[in-house]
């Protein structure tokens, strides 16, 4: 028997937040025919302000791969209030993550693995995707990372 994302996350004990607004003029989804391209999403908390700060400063890795876990959460938010159901996703095409950090840190990959680990967790083989992953010296509001996505939908 298949279980569901929904029935996953239930599992998990894992409540998807509500879907962030936008923080300035654009939309969080936009579904061309059966691909919705996700526009980047920050790490929040349950206030929905953006979790802040710069890998290799004051950001430990630790911290950073479960600020990208939140990240999938608010993805996988948006996704469902634009899709109603999150059965819909038929694959995960692709992540591109941006980190907050120094120039010196280089485990970049390692909190976006947040992101992709917890996709996975959730969708089973249709979270698998490919995915880019780069270092900034400065993210809007000084958020931690941000991820966009790109979903092959049914």
């Amino acid at each position: 028997m298949t279980v569901s994302p929904e029935e996953k996350l239930d599992s998990l004990n894992i409540i998807l937040p509500p879907p962030p607004r936008p923080a300035g003029q654009y939309q969080p989804a936009y579904l061309v025919e059966n691909v919705l391209y996700l526009s980047g999403q920050g790490p929040r908390n349950e206030e929905g302000q953006f979790l802040t700060g710069r890998l290799g400063s004051d950001i430990t890795v630790s911290v950073g791969y479960s600020a990208g876990r939140n990240v999938a959460l608010q993805i996988l938010s948006i996704a469902k209030d634009t899709l109603g159901d999150l059965s819909r996703i038929d694959s995960v095409i692709k992540l591109s993550g941006v980190v907050n950090a120094c120039d010196s840190f280089v485990d970049h990959a390692k909190v976006v693995d947040g992101c992709s680990d917890l996709l996975v967790e959730v969708l089973g083989t249709k979270g698998h995707h490919t995915r880019s992953v780069m270092g900034a010296n400065a993210l809007p509001f000084g958020m931690i990372l941000q991820v966009d996505a790109i979903l092959l939908i049914k």
